[in-house]
C-alpha cells in the first residue's frame, strides 16, 4: 500500500490486537519459516479480517 489515508492506517491499526492474539496463541518467537501453510493463512485471514471490519466502521463510503 503505498501511502495510505488515515482511515487506512487506522484499519492497520486495528489489525494489531487480533494479530497479536493469534500470533500469541501459535507462538510469539516462531520464525515465519517454521509455520506450517495453515499458520500463515489464518494469520493473513486474521489481519484481513480485522482491516476490513474496521474498514467497514470507519466509512460510509465503503461498499462492503
Amino acid at each position: 500500500m503505498i501511502d495510505p489515508t488515515d482511515l487506512e492506517k487506522q484499519c492497520m491499526a486495528a489489525a494489531l490486537k487480533p494479530l497479536g492474539e493469534y500470533v500469541a496463541e501459535i507462538g510469539m518467537h516462531r520464525p515465519f519459516t517454521d509455520m506450517n501453510k495453515h499458520e500463515v493463512l489464518t494469520i493473513i485471514e486474521v489481519v484481513v479480517t480485522a482491516y476490513q471490519d474496521r474498514m467497514r466502521e470507519g466509512s460510509a463510503e465503503v461498499p462492503f
